[in-house]
C-alpha cells in the first residue's frame, strides 16, 4: 500500500486525506500548528492518523507522495527535507484531479478572482448545471471528489496552489490580471510570481479556452514569451482586435464568442466599478463557452449578491457610509476600490506590508481621499509616503482606527477599509479583520 503524507490539516488537507484513504492510500496527516476541531472530527470519523504541533520527520520521509497545504512555504525546513529525499510534493487540487473527469473552470489573478469564481458558479448553478465550487472558496476539491459527483467544478486558484500542480488540466482558464503580490514568497522577483500564475495554462489543449484581460501589460508580456496552444478569449473595456467581451458605444456589455452573441446594458450588472466589469466579462465568457443560454447569463449577472469583504456596504452612521473591503490585500486591489468611490473618502490602510509601492494609488488618493487612517503595528511606511498628501493618522488597533475615522469623516462621505496589506499583524486573516470592522461599525451605530 502506498503511503500518502498530508502536510497541513486545513480545508484542503483534510479533504485530501479523506480522498487518499478512499483511494487505497495509507494516509498520515501532520500539521505543525493546531488542527481545527471540525477537521479533527472528520479525520477521526474516517480513521485517519494525524498529529498537530510538530512534524514527525522520520515518518513523513517514509511517504511515497506528499500533499502540501498551499500556506506552507516552499523553503520550509520540512519541505527542504522532503525534496532532498526526492519525494514528490503536490497540491490538493493536483491530487484530486487524478480521480475525476469533471470539467474544470479555473480562475486566477492578483485581484478579483474570488468575485469572478463565485459569479461564475452563480451563473452555472442558475443554469441548472451539476456544479461544485472549490479552491480558495467553497469546500475542498478533494473532499468533493470523494463524496460528490459533480460534472463541472469552478475553482479559484492562488499562485501558492499552482506552485505544486503538474499534470492538472483546466478546460477553461481565466487570468484576470497580474500585479505585484506575495513577492516575499517568490524571492522578491516578479517574474517568478508571473510564472506561477501562468502555470494555470499547463497541459491545456487546442480544445480548451484561455480567457484573459487584454490590456494587462504583465499578462501581455508573458504571453509574448510563450507558445499558447489553446483557444484565446480576451476581454477589455473597449473593443479591440478579437475581443470576446467589451462595452460598446451605447454602454452595453457585449459577449461575442464563436457560437454566441450577447448584449445587456452595463447598468443592469449587479456589481459596480471597472474591476467588477472585468469580473463580469470573464464570468460571462466562461458561461457562454459552456453553452449557457443568454437569458440565464443576463439574469445571473444582474442578481448576483456580491462577495463578503469586497466593497461590502456595512452601515451608515451620522450620514457617513462605511464599506468593508478587507479582501484588498495588495495595492492594485485598493486602486480598484478607490476607482469605484463616488464620494469623498476616508481610507483605512495598513497591516503586514508585502513590499508595497503606494505610488500606484497616489493619483486616486489625491483625487478622492480626504484622509488616511493607518491601522497596523508598524505604519511608518504609510505615514512617510502620504505625508503632505492628505491628513494621515497613525493608529495601532481597530478601536483607535474607527475613532479616528469617526472624527475625520463628515456627512456625505465614505469610510473605506481597503488596507493594501495582509492582516496578520493585528488579525487572524482578512476575514477576521473584515468581520471585526463590521462589528465595530454596528457598535458605533448604537452609540
Amino acid at each position: 500500500m502506498k503511503r500518502l503524507v498530508v502536510l497541513g490539516a486545513g480545508e484542503s488537507g483534510a479533504g485530501a486525506a479523506v480522498l487518499g484513504k478512499d483511494k487505497g492510500w495509507e494516509v498520515f496527516v501532520s500539521d505543525y500548528g493546531k488542527i481545527a476541531p471540525e477537521h479533527k472530527q472528520l479525520l477521526e470519523a474516517e480513521g485517519i492518523e494525524w498529529e498537530e504541533g510538530h512534524h514527525s520527520i522520520d515518518r513523513i520521509l517514509m511517504a511515497d507522495e506528499v500533499v502540501k497545504s498551499p500556506g506552507i512555504p516552499l523553503d520550509a525546513p520540512v519541505i527542504k527535507q522532503i525534496n532532498e529525499k526526492g519525494i514528490h510534493v503536490i497540491s490538493e487540487i493536483e491530487f484530486a484531479s487524478r480521480y475525476t473527469d469533471a470539467k474544470m473552470v479555473c480562475i486566477t489573478g492578483s485581484n478579483g478572482k474570488t468575485t469572478t469564481t463565485l459569479l461564475t458558479y452563480h451563473i452555472l448553478k442558475a443554469a441548472g448545471l451539476n456544479v461544485g465550487l472549490a479552491g480558495n472558496v467553497g469546500k475542498s476539491l478533494a473532499l468533493q471528489v470523494a463524496r460528490e459527483n459533480f460534472d463541472v467544478y469552478v475553482i479559484e486558484l492562488s499562485s501558492f496552489q499552482l506552485d505544486n500542480m503538474y499534470d492538472f488540466r483546466a478546460n477553461i482558464a481565466v487570468i484576470l490580471n497580474i500585479t505585484p503580490d506575495h513577492l516575499d514568497r517568490y524571492d522578491h522577483k516578479m517574474e517568478n510570481y508571473v510564472r506561477a500564475k501562468f502555470r494555470i495554462l499547463q497541459n491545456m489543449t487546442p480544445m480548451d479556452a484561455f480567457i484573459y484581460w487584454q490590456d494587462d501589460p504583465v499578462v501581455a508580456a508573458q504571453m509574448r514569451q510563450m507558445q499558447i496552444e489553446t483557444q484565446m478569449y480576451p476581454f477589455a473595456e473597449h473593443k479591440e482586435e478579437n475581443t470576446a467581451a467589451y462595452v460598446d458605444a451605447e454602454n452595453n456589455l457585449i459577449i461575442n464568442t464563436p457560437d454566441n452573441h450577447m448584449s445587456m446594458p452595463r447598468a443592469d450588472l449587479a456589481l459596480n466599478g471597472l474591476h467588477n466589469l472585468y469580473n463580469s466579462m470573464a464570468a460571462g465568457i466562461s458561461a457562454s463557452l459552456l453553452d449557457i443560454r443568454n437569458e440565464v447569463i443576463k439574469k445571473a449577472l444582474s442578481d448576483f449578491q456580491g462577495v463578503e469583504h469586497r466593497l461590502e456596504p456595512c452601515g451608515e452612521v451620522d450620514g457617513v457610509k462605511y464599506i468593508n473591503d478587507s479582501k484588498a490585500t495588495n495595492v492594485n486591489s485598493t486602486w480598484y476600490a478607490l476607482e469605484s468611490m463616488t464620494t469623498p473618502t476616508v481610507l483605512i490602510l495598513g497591516g503586514k506590508d508585502k513590499g508595497n509601492d503606494y505610488s500606484e494609488i497616489l493619483p486616486l488618493v489625491k483625487e478622492k481621499v480626504v484622509g488616511i487612517v493607518a491601522m497596523g503595528k508598524d505604519n511608518d511606511k504609510i505615514m512617510k509616503f502620504f505625508d503632505g498628501v492628505v491628513p494621515t493618522v497613525d493608529t495601532h488597533s481597530l478601536a483607535d482606527a474607527i475613532e479616528a475615522c469617526r472624527k475625520m469623516a463628515k456627512p456625505g462621505q465614505t469610510v473605506l477599509l481597503s488596507p493594501c496589506c495582509a492582516s496578520f499583524d493585528l488579525f487572524d486573516n482578512y476575514e477576521d479583520r473584515g468581520r471585526k470592522f463590521k462589528a465595530a461599525v454596528a457598535e458605533l451605530s448604537q452609540k
